[in-house]
């Protein structure tokens, strides 16, 4: 008869945290491409642009005002122009709507920015736990 002992380790505490920081990574980078996308679809011009097309911009504040943020606890990353630097036009673009008493028609640039990336942000993720 033979005896012996078993001893195991379990590792899953490191691996959730390596997952953690993996998808706050992942995040980061999906939210910098959709963001670096709709900059680069909104044009610096002196006229509007036409409905359905991405809006121009004459001072390119704007596009400036692009940003994204990572939210840890919701593992969500929220990506769009910041309302203290345009107030409620990167909306009035986007949705159409009344902004300072004009009606603004339907320019979309954040949608179409993620409608671009969305085939290649799965590859975000891909190999990122290690």
């Amino acid at each position: 008869m033979l005896g012996f002992t078993v001893r195991t380790k379990s590792e899953m505490p490191k691996v959730r945290a390596k997952a953690r920081r993996a998808n706050f990574t992942s995040l980061g980078q999906a939210g910098a491409a959709i963001r670096l996308t709709a900059r680069r679809s909104i044009r610096r011009r002196k006229t509007a642009s036409p409905a359905g097309q991405p809006p121009h911009t004459r001072k390119g504040q704007l596009k400036r005002a692009i940003g994204y943020a990572v939210e840890e606890q919701a593992k969500a990353v929220v990506v769009g122009p910041e309302a203290e630097a345009v107030g409620e036009s990167g909306r009035a673009h986007e949705i159409g709507g009344l902004f300072r008493r004009e009606r603004y028609p339907r320019r979309p640039f954040m949608r179409p920015a993620l409608e671009k990336l969305r085939s290649r942000l799965p590859r975000m993720w891909a190999n990122s736990v290690r």
